[in-house]
């Protein structure tokens, strides 16, 4: 494999995420710390550039809301721990707001590789906008990749953390722009007499035996 390959693979959905030992601002943490509780790991391009600046500002705002629900957070970028330790020391004395999650220094690229963050596209020095949840058990659950000029909306990741939870829990799928207190979809049936039976029964709403919804 390449060196280019090699910093393009990308782990899959559904398997274990790739484990690490890293150097981080809050001290040397690795995959198996965050054990028995959701993970957040994004990546940004670099300390001390503005839409980066935006987001960690959103990152620590919906902070709060990620502990509710046991979920950690852990950012990454290919820069040292200081210049990491001094951009927060930054962003709080400039911008009045704290950062209160640790961030990997990943100066030889060996997580942003093992994980795909790097797109020669882009760039062969910084990594993209990357979201990788990862469960509790350590599996990897979802992906999201956003160029380097763009950032992410926190209200998404939100909303995305509040699917999948629901979803591992209560055992159904949710539909198109599914917030909490929406109705969610009934797996379909996967026999005929199943199909037969979900349209008759009751506290199900069905459009046909394949599209049914329920109150949670």
């Amino acid at each position: 494999m390449s060196e280019e390959e090699k910093m393009t693979s990308l782990p899959l959905l559904g398997e274990p995420a790739p484990d690490f030992i890293a150097t981080t601002t809050h001290g040397e943490l690795r995959l198996s710390d965050f054990r028995d509780m959701w993970l957040i790991l994004f990546s940004h391009p670099a300390d001390f550039t503005p839409v980066c600046t935006t987001e960690f500002i959103g990152f620590a705002e919906i902070y709060p809301e990620l502990e509710k629900r046991n979920v950690a957070l852990l950012g990454l970028s290919i820069d040292s721990v200081f210049s990491h330790i001094a951009w927060v020391r930054n962003v709080e004395e400039k911008m009045g707001v704290k950062i209160p999650f640790p961030i990997i220094a990943d100066l030889n690229m060996e997580v942003a590789k093992k994980y795909g963050m790097i797109h020669p596209g882009q760039s062969s020095t910084e990594t993209v906008r990357t979201v990788f949840v990862i469960d509790p058990k350590g599996i990897l659950r979802l992906m999201l990749y956003y160029p380097l000029e763009n950032g992410r909306n926190m209200d998404e990741i939100l909303r995305i953390i509040d699917a999948l939870q629901t979803s591992e829990e209560k055992h159904v799928a949710t539909p198109a722009n599914w917030r909490p207190g929406d109705k969610v979809i009934v797996p379909p049936p996967k026999t005929q007499e199943a199909a037969e039976a979900r349209v008759k029964e009751a506290g199900i709403e069905c459009k046909d035996w394949y599209f049914c919804k329920k109150d949670l």
